[in-house]
Order: C-alpha cells, then structure tokens, then sequence
C-alpha cells in the first residue's frame, strides 16, 4: 500500500511515517499544503492519500476534491482535528472515503487505510451517527455532489456534452469524465442516463429544455 501524507504538522507527519513503514506501508511522499498534496498525488499516484483539512494555500477539502477528480486511482482518507458533522459532509462530498479524527489509534488508523485501499467506504460509528441524527432530508440530496458534479451534470441535463461542458467550465473532458465517475458512485448508479434521473428525482438538478449536444 502507498500512502501520501499530507498535514501541516512535521510532527504528526513523522509519526504517522514511522508508524506506516513499520507496519509494511510505502510513503510515497509528505505534503504540508494542499496545493502540493494535490501536485504530489499526481506525480506519485498512490493508492492512498491520509489528508488534513486545515492547510494552508488550499484546504483539505478542496484538495481531496482535485485529487479525486484529477487522479481518479488514489482514494482519499482525512485525518482531522474536525469531528462536525458539516466539515464531515463536506469531505465525504469532495470525494474522500474514509474520515477519522486525531487522537484515534495508529491501529484504527492503519486499519481505516488497509479498507479504504480495498474500496470500502470507512467513516466512525460516532461521526456517522451525528451525521444521521442532524441531516435534513433535503439539504443531504443536495449535499450527495460537489458545486462542480451538479452543474457538469446539469449542463448534460440540459444537453451540452463532456467536451462542451469542459469548454465551458475551462477544464479538460478528462477531467469532467472523472467528475461524473465520482458523481456516479455517489448516485450509486452505473450510466450518465441513470445518473441524470436520479439527480432530478432527488431535486440536486433540473431537467432543462436544452438543444441536444454531441454525443459522449
């Protein structure tokens, strides 16, 4: 298993190293920012990412959000000091898969990387409970996909394609591909069709009256 580190804190960073390596890991590199988490991830591509959400120059959720869209191999683990359950959302939305907070046992947290690198998704019983008990309905289907998942899958909706949507968003169809594969794992559906259906009947998106684009 490869593992980037990214945390602002040397400290924690050197532990958490130590603790890897001991334990069979590979840490493929550290980051102390989120701009370099996110430069490293794609020079590297590890299959893990144990990232912070407070960094300086680009924050850890705004990191995990790149990281997930721009190197789609690399899941994303956030270690944090945050245990709301808002902090905890917005993560899970920017695409990360596990979510633990400091002061857990290196053994939860090897544990925690060891399920994420096998696909599963790994949030604490207690953060999942307070997430439960506090989400409304309504704002948690809103909340299912990132600002750029609803309006790349809004632009489809109203039926522009990926190269379309990528010209207009200034970002590459690479990238708005990744963008839809997150968003179809979050829908849990398999095709952008479904994808689009279950976004309307939720209320994330509208179905538009758009001309129809160029094919995927």
């Amino acid at each position: 298993m490869r593992v980037l580190l990214a945390d602002d804190h040397q400290i924690l960073r050197d532990g958490v190293r130590k603790g890897l390596e001991s334990a069979g890991a590979t840490v493929v590199g550290e980051a102390d920012n989120g701009e370099e988490a996110v430069a490293l991830a794609k020079e590297t591509t590890p299959d893990i990412v144990l990232m912070d959400l407070s960094m300086p120059v680009l924050d850890g959720v705004a990191a995990t959000e790149r990281i997930t869209a721009e190197v789609p191999g690399t899941k994303v683990v956030v270690l944090t000091m945050h245990d709301d359950p808002d902090r905890t959302r917005a993560a899970l939305v920017a695409g990360a898969i596990g979510y633990l907070t400091k002061g857990t046992s290196f053994e939860d947290v090897y544990d925690t990387l060891e399920r994420a690198h096998a696909g599963e998704e790994v949030l604490s019983p207690k953060l999942a409970a307070t997430m439960l008990r506090t989400a409304d309905e309504e704002d948690s289907a809103k909340d299912l996909l990132s600002d750029r998942q609803r309006d790349i899958l809004q632009m489809i909706a109203d039926g522009l394609s990926t190269k379309q949507a990528a010209r207009e968003l200034g970002i590459t169809q690479k990238t708005v591909h990744n963008h839809l594969n997150a968003t179809y794992r979050r829908l849990d559906t398999q095709s952008l069709t479904h994808a689009v259906l279950s976004a309307v009947r939720l209320g994330i998106i509208n179905l538009g009256d758009g001309d129809d684009g160029d094919t995927l």
